[in-house]
């Protein structure tokens, strides 16, 4: 089984060069991710949210999808 929870985040480069994402998983719970790529920061803040989802729960108001293999 495969939980998949849809998360609203943003992408930014910032004056240094570094690409950021940021997401909010539910008021006060946020993740942060950076890299030298945009692929690269939402793949880090994809790692960080998936920490957050297990230690947190996913918030009632996101999207939560449920594959049965």
């Amino acid at each position: 089984m495969t939980r998949a929870v849809h998360v609203p985040y943003t992408v930014e480069q910032d004056e240094d060069g570094v690409w950021c994402a940021h997401a909010q998983l539910q008021p006060g719970v946020g993740a942060n991710g950076e890299g030298t790529t945009r692929a690269e920061a939402i793949d880090d803040l994809r790692e960080a949210l998936s920490v957050l989802i297990a230690e947190f729960g996913a918030p009632e108001e996101l999207t939560v999808t449920i594959d049965v293999a």
